[in-house]
């Protein structure tokens, strides 16, 4: 029995997110709040630093996502891994500027994830 219509809805953008939340009436005013919460991204980088890798987790578990890090990352057994984090736009953008904080390698990747997320309107 299927009372409600339960269904998913492909969401890949801001502008996407914006046009579901105005179709089901909410308030135009919290559409900018809410529509970096419905765009879930999924990011590779390729050759970062295990170090790197390991404060990007730990950054991104801060705020609730999520990255993906080769599993001997703590041993630092090698020096570079690609990782994957997983994210709305709201912690994605987050992220950028908890990596702004940190020393040049990190920071130079937070600048490539800011002009990566500008993309996705």
């Amino acid at each position: 029995m299927n009372d409600h219509n339960l269904k998913f809805i492909e969401v890949t953008t801001i502008e996407k997110a914006k046009k579901e939340i105005l179709k089901i009436g909410s308030d135009p005013k919290s559409i900018e709040i809410m529509a970096p919460k419905a765009v879930l991204k999924v990011i590779k980088l390729d050759n970062i630093k295990l170090q790197d890798a390991i404060i990007i987790k730990q950054d991104m578990l801060s705020i609730g996502g999520e990255v993906a890090i080769p599993k001997d990352s703590f041993e630092l057994k090698e020096k570079n891994a690609n990782i994957l984090i997983f994210g709305t736009v709201k912690q994605l953008f987050e992220l950028v500027e908890k990596l702004k904080r940190h020393y040049t390698r990190i920071h130079n990747i937070s600048k490539e994830l800011e002009t990566l997320l500008k993309s996705i309107s």
